[in-house]
């Protein structure tokens, strides 16, 4: 690491066990973001100014209007324009030094499993059920930390499934057959300073995992309600007759 560097991050080199070789964990990681909209621009843009050294963004939608009221990594100019792209050049301005790949298409199949299989965390920052289980099973199949966020309306939510560190997997919580449709922001609304909270949370776990720092959020799940500002922690177990984390017979 070069002096630029080591001033760069210095305020990470500081702290009581992440210092040097914490940083430096983050620069050689490679990190999964799956989604590039409210959660996913907080998430990035912090996993970037970090110092991530490799992150991957996946989102197959355009920047439009309603937006921009919280997705914080486009601007007014960037309407029309794929988000990825839009975001990408974001953190390219927060780090020029960061290694970044854009994939402007909803993982799903065998190039969902290549990407998850490549890298060292996986953020969720989806807004779809079907796109998180899809994630969670890969997730599970090359045991790779997860880490998760949701936000709508008022209402948040962030945890951390590790297979790795005996936590549940997303479908011990969920299940693989949940009844409950899909709340969208464009149907349901959300408050705008909501999906920052999330998403910044999500960057910590991401870096408390690739540092080695502080105790990840394993085992719990984190629930907010911005109306009152109030936070709940729910304990979470594996579930032994899980479809996707569970043991055969």
């Amino acid at each position: 690491m070069d002096d630029a560097q080591l001033l760069r991050y210095s305020r990470h080199i500081l702290l009581e066990g992440f210092d040097l070789e914490g940083q430096e964990r983050l620069q050689r990681a490679r990190v999964l973001v799956v989604g590039a909209g409210g959660l996913g621009c907080p998430a990035a843009m912090y996993l970037a100014a970090s110092g991530v050294g490799s992150i991957v963004l996946a989102d197959d939608d355009v920047v439009d209007a309603s937006n921009l009221q919280r997705q914080i990594g486009h601007g007014t100019a960037d309407i029309g324009r794929a988000k990825v792209l839009s975001l990408s050049a974001t953190l390219q301005d927060i780090n020029p030094a960061l290694r970044l790949d854009a994939v402007q298409q909803r993982l799903q199949g065998e190039q969902l499993l290549v990407h998850v299989a490549a890298a060292d965390v996986v953020l969720d920052c989806s807004d779809n059920f079907t796109t998180r289980l899809a994630i969670n099973r890969a997730c599970v199949a090359h045991r790779k930390p997860l880490v998760s966020g949701a936000a709508i309306r008022a209402e948040g939510q962030v945890a951390v499934f590790n297979l790795n560190a005996g936590s549940p997997c997303y479908a011990c919580l969920y299940g693989e057959d949940n009844p409950e449709e899909n709340l969208t922001c464009s149907e349901s609304g959300v408050l705008a300073p909501l999906v920052g909270i999330i998403g910044a949370m999500q960057a910590a776990e991401a870096v408390k995992i690739l540092a080695g720092y502080g105790e990840p959020l394993d085992e719990r799940l984190l629930l907010l309600d911005a109306r009152v500002m109030e936070w709940r922690s729910l304990a979470l177990r594996r579930d032994p007759h899980c479809a996707v984390c569970g043991q055969p017979g």
